[in-house]
């Protein structure tokens, strides 16, 4: 697999490593504190022909800070009390507990021009991955060949892939690398699992790393996501660093936020119904005008609620059941039982942990001086288990990993369910995005009409913005 950019140097892989800035340069913008104060009020009186966005996620901000740009005005109606959508960061007792586990890579094109990387303070992760392969068994080590050759050789001969599978990586990397977007976006589509067939890896190498690995990218265990977005994915793990904000995950969306005028955003503003020649209507019944249009913005779910068309111009799949729900609970520890900033995949094929890090080996800021925060992920819903009961069986396992011993003074911190993490990737897709324009003066955006990605969320609000912009004629 491809990890980030890291100096090679001869410390073994299991001892402490110094987590400094990652060194990435950008257009310079305006910094954003991750906690932020939206200047807004219920009473403030919205500007006569102004535009209305539906949501506050990434693609909503993404759509308000272009139309900041083009100095049209609009409000944004958020339903919740804050901005940011999925990507976000509660500060509990000191910790930092990002909503679901999120990596974020820096490729992403839309996130090079959008956002201002030096400010987000990026945190790198080790360029590899340790992989637990069953009790009894040591964790294997895998390391980006051509970023860290030397200690590359260490998994040559382990279990985890045959030879050729290694061999087969590094080429699958640099095929990546060197194809255009366009023609990853057009390329015949299956899923990922025969994808992964038809390049030729073994169900070894699939089973112990790229299952855990993708399913904890597209929370898709089953590997039924498009080929397509696999690519593109793979293409900007080839080419960037995969990294976290010091401040958290949600520090992107704070950036976005902090750019948007003084009173046109409204928290805790709930959409319900929607009219492009009359408004957007609120569930107090107040009416929002949106001369200029209306852009939706927010989850596929809420989205057909609020648009019923939308699920008639989306191709129709075959009907099985394509659930992207994910688990991620944080426990508070006093020291790393891994000295690295490195992902720990489970590879054995048993128990509920897919993956799980140090968060504070990667970013320091994560927790209170002296302590040492903890993230495990589980891919699905598990309804039937309340959070004592997955913390109390995530500790039992995790103490076959490490010895019990070693967890029994973790502390449990929360429990994040996030029951739609991700719209459905299966194919048919189109990760290159659809046309945001759904009728007169009405838009959608959001990572279900593009790509699954912090990218794909970016662009789409970025089209529907410009969209409306040409169909009003207004300087863009």
């Amino acid at each position: 697999m491809v990890w980030p950019n890291r100096p090679a140097s001869s410390r073994h892989p299991l001892q402490p490593a110094t987590a400094t800035p990652m060194p990435v340069h950008a257009p310079h913008c305006h910094a954003a504190a991750l906690r932020f104060t939206v200047a807004a009020s219920a009473a403030a009186p919205t500007p006569r022909k102004a535009a209305v966005i539906v949501g506050g996620g990434l693609a909503g901000l993404a759509a308000a800070t272009h139309l900041t740009s083009l100095s049209v005005p609009f409000t944004l109606v958020e339903a919740s009390d804050r901005l940011g959508g999925r990507v976000a960061t509660d500060v509990v007792d000191g910790y930092r507990l990002d909503r679901g586990f999120q990596i974020f890579l820096t490729a992403y094109p839309e996130c090079r021009r959008v956002l201002d990387f030096p400010a987000l303070r990026l945190r790198p992760f080790y360029p590899g991955a340790l992989v637990f392969a069953g009790a009894g068994e040591p964790f294997y080590l895998l390391s980006d060949p051509f970023r860290l050759p030397l200690r590359s050789l260490s998994a040559v001969l382990s279990p985890v892939g045959t030879l050729p599978d290694k061999v087969l990586v590094g080429l699958t990397r640099l095929r990546a690398a060197a194809t255009p977007d366009d023609a990853i976006l057009s390329a015949p589509e299956t899923t990922t699992a025969a994808h992964l067939r038809r390049l030729g890896f073994s169900p070894s190498i699939v089973e112990r790393f790229l299952r855990p690995f993708l399913a904890g990218i597209f929370f898709d265990p089953a590997l039924d996501t498009s080929s397509r977005l696999f690519e593109l994915v793979f293409k900007r793990l080839a080419l960037g660093d995969n990294a976290l904000p010091e401040e958290g995950i949600g520090a992107i969306a704070s950036q976005l936020a902090a750019r948007l005028p003084a009173g046109s955003v409204r928290l805790s503003s709930r959409a319900a119904a929607i009219d492009p020649s009359g408004g957007v209507t609120l569930d107090t019944g107040e009416t929002i005008p949106g001369e200029l249009g209306v852009i939706v913005a927010v989850e596929q779910p809420e989205a057909e609620k609020l648009l019923p068309q939308l699920s008639s111009m989306i191709p129709e799949k075959p009907k099985k059941k394509s659930e992207r729900s994910t688990v991620c609970l944080y426990f508070s520890a006093d020291r790393a039982l891994v000295q690295d900033p490195i992902l720990l995949l489970n590879g054995s094929g048993k128990g509920i942990v897919n993956n799980m890090f140090f968060a504070t080996n990667v970013a320091p800021s994560y927790a209170p001086p002296g302590k040492v925060l903890v993230s495990v992920s589980l891919v699905g819903s598990f309804a039937g288990r309340d959070d004592a009961e997955l913390a109390d069986e995530v500790v039992r396992e995790l103490g076959g990993w490490f010895g019990a011993g070693e967890v029994a003074s973790w502390t449990h911190l929360r429990t994040y369910r996030i029951g739609f993490a991700q719209p459905d990737q299966t194919p048919p897709t189109t990760p290159a995005g659809r046309d945001p324009r759904v009728g007169d003066g009405l838009y959608v955006c959001g990572d279900h009409w593009c790509s699954a990605t912090f990218d794909g969320a970016l662009v789409s609000g970025r089209r529907a913005a410009e969209a409306l912009a040409k169909d009003r004629g207004l300087p863009s």
